[in-house]
């Protein structure tokens, strides 16, 4: 049994000084090196880093390459990474979201997330990538924030377009995506 980390009890839109970011109903946390380099294979290692239960079905198969990385990544480059997105009510990790690195010179984060099967359809991605968003933008080095998606993802499509993302473009089968800050 993992106990309920303190972080659960934070009002919603609070940022923990482990780079945290609390909604309504999910803690988005940056995936520790310790639980990175653990996973797919050590669970009980990545739990007690994660202080949450993991869904049976995380991680999905296409975050096992960037897990790989993000447990080489150095500790001031988590907040950068990937963040396990917790359900606030059963404190169980149901997805996770994140960048694609640093942003570059021209103040560029690119953002990618996904949601287990089981969780899908409640909205979890679109209040993570919302959150997650306003948390990058609202740093001083991040000025855009940019998703790519397939154009025949329309769980995606709807959870760029209700989390603020204007599209950009479209090629070969990819629409690109930002969200700009506002001035």
């Amino acid at each position: 049994m993992i106990r309920r980390p303190r972080s659960g009890l934070r009002p919603a839109g609070l940022i923990a000084r482990d780079h945290s970011v609390t909604t309504a109903r999910l803690i988005l946390r940056p995936i520790p090196l310790r639980a990175a380099a653990a996973l797919p294979a050590d669970r009980a290692t990545a739990t007690g880093a994660l202080e949450a239960e993991l869904s049976p079905e995380w991680p999905l198969p296409d975050l096992l390459d960037i897990l790989l990385l993000q447990s080489a990544a150095v500790p001031w480059q988590q907040r950068h990474g990937i963040h396990a997105i917790v359900e606030r009510a059963s404190n169980t990790v149901v997805g996770d979201i994140g960048f694609h690195g640093p942003p570059d010179e021209s103040g560029t984060v690119e953002i990618g997330y996904s949601v287990v099967p089981d969780r899908r359809g409640r909205g979890y991605a679109t209040e993570a990538a919302t959150a997650l968003t306003a948390w990058a933008l609202r740093q001083r080095r991040i000025r855009r924030v940019v998703a790519r998606c397939d154009a025949d993802n329309l769980a995606s499509i709807r959870t760029l377009e209700r989390a603020g993302f204007e599209r950009t473009g479209e090629r070969d089968g990819v629409i690109d995506w930002r969200a700009d800050r506002r001035h």
